[in-house]
């Protein structure tokens, strides 16, 4: 079975999909390859060499619309074997409902990932800078990109934003994050991830 069906009995966890076997590749090879209904990728990391994957694609596009399938640890089924594997990047058309290219990279239990994840915000309208001071809520940003060992790579990260103050600021600092992971700066020094502003006072009306 293809499709929709056919994928939705795979959802467990870890994830897992199927891909096949790759043998050729170039433009028009890739091109054959979506009109049959498949999608091109690679699967790279690693002690083994990179290898050619082609994924049903209405089954990998269904999947792409899950959240965690962004950022969870997925497993893949290719020839036969299981491998776990993370998704990379995603390449898709201008402007049709298509994936172009899918890369994966594959996954060892004892060396850390850097990756993003979503960050899921609550409260907002319970706190005194909506609710009181009738503030700007403004979300700098919804993910976050950490680091931790497979096993502790969360689905989410939550923020909540009830006790949120007029004019405060939260930055990834300030963020409550499982035991494990750790924020990737990348040199940054804590960026912001919500700020609070006052809505600008209307304008007084104009003399007669």
């Amino acid at each position: 079975r293809t499709g929709r069906g056919a994928f939705e009995l795979l959802w467990s966890y870890p994830m897992q999909f199927n891909a096949f076997e790759r043998n050729k590749q170039g433009t028009g090879a890739s091109r054959r390859l979506r009109n049959s209904g498949r999608a091109p990728g690679i699967v790279y990391g690693g002690t083994a060499a990179p290898a050619l994957i082609e994924i049903d694609h209405n089954e990998l596009w269904y999947a792409l619309k899950k959240e965690a399938f962004h950022g969870a640890v997925l497993e893949m089924n290719l020839g036969g074997a299981a491998q776990k594997v993370l998704l990379r990047d995603v390449q898709y058309h201008p402007y049709k409902p298509q994936v172009l290219h899918i890369d994966f990279q594959r996954v060892d239990a004892n060396t850390k990932l850097t990756l993003k994840v979503p960050l899921h915000f609550n409260g907002e309208e319970n706190s005194s800078a909506v609710k009181i001071d009738k503030c700007l809520v403004t979300r700098i940003s919804n993910e976050v990109e950490i680091t931790c060992l497979p096993a502790d790579i969360p689905e989410f990260i939550a923020v909540d934003l009830s006790a949120l103050t007029k004019g405060q600021t939260i930055h990834a600092s300030d963020l409550s994050l499982p035991k494990g992971v750790a924020i990737a700066a990348h040199g940054k020094v804590n960026p912001v991830i919500v700020s609070v502003s006052t809505p600008a006072a209307e304008e007084a009306p104009a003399a007669e």
